[in-house]
């Protein structure tokens, strides 16, 4: 039953990761109603966002490694990673200081459907206000403009809000065109995620039995192969439209998340 339930959270993992819909809210949500709760499966929410950063790290491999051959290659992908590590400061720290706190008062369906509605409502402000793109390039973004991204991302602290809806909110409030917003949020996700999941296993003490550890390989994996499906459908979609179908989708889910609640 664990491997089976790893599959069905890998799968969702996989599919809301770079949405800007909120994985880690699905996966609470999805965790109370297949009865995974508890310490490990707090540690298995976050492992398994893993598998969907080696998807981002294989679909832009180009875009984040540098040719060594080509110097003016070489030159944007450094400047790219000095954006990133900029715009992974704050919710760093504010990650580190806090995620003790957020685990105990704000891992719950309640808390996430709330969350969903302000992201939502602040997703619809954000496309309303991004009239005119003034950076349509990740590679035309500024230190500034990484760093209030950055900010943007601290949010996402908030389960339910979504770490990819947060970092593209703050993208367009900053000019940025909906696909460098989307690309600079799958790139901050990198550090982000790699440093939550490190950090989650060390304070687990790497404890875990071997069904738990097949339990968080078998969510990894699944959520590896789904995302890499998802995000190249996601960048297709969003050079073509804008993102107030998220908005909807997360209100009609956090009506529905209370409403369970409350019966």
């Amino acid at each position: 039953m664990m491997i089976i339930k790893a599959i069905i959270l890998g799968i969702i993992e996989g599919l809301t990761e770079f949405l800007p819909v909120s994985s880690t809210g699905h996966l609470i949500i999805a965790n109370e109603y297949i009865n995974f709760t508890g310490e490990f499966a707090n540690v298995f929410d976050v492992v398994i966002q893993v598998g969907a950063i080696l998807a981002v790290i294989l679909y832009f491999w180009d875009k984040i490694f540098p040719k060594f051959n080509n110097k003016r290659q070489a030159k944007r992908v450094y400047s790219l990673w000095i954006k990133v590590v900029v715009g992974f400061i704050p919710a760093a720290a504010l990650g580190f200081l806090f995620e003790d706190t957020i685990d105990k008062y704000l891992f719950n369906p309640t808390a996430v459907a709330v969350a969903l509605i302000v992201g939502a409502v602040l997703l619809i402000i954000s496309e309303a206000r991004n009239k005119k793109v003034r950076v349509p390039d990740t590679d035309d973004m500024n230190i500034f403009e990484a760093f209030s991204v950055g900010v943007f991302q601290c949010l996402a602290l908030w389960p339910g809000m979504s770490r990819s809806a947060s970092t593209i909110i703050g993208g367009l409030f900053m000019g940025l065109s909906r696909e460098a917003a989307a690309e600079f949020s799958f790139f901050l996700a990198i550090p982000t995620i790699i440093g939550a999941s490190v950090l989650k296993l060390f304070k687990a003490d790497l404890a875990f039995n071997f069904i738990e550890w097949m339990t968080l390989l078998t969510g990894t994996f699944v959520s590896f192969i789904v995302a890499l499906l998802v995000i190249k459908l996601f960048m297709g979609y969003i050079r073509k439209k804008d993102l107030k179908p998220f908005a909807y989708y997360r209100i009609v889910l956090a009506v529905v998340v209370l409403l369970i609640e409350l019966l």
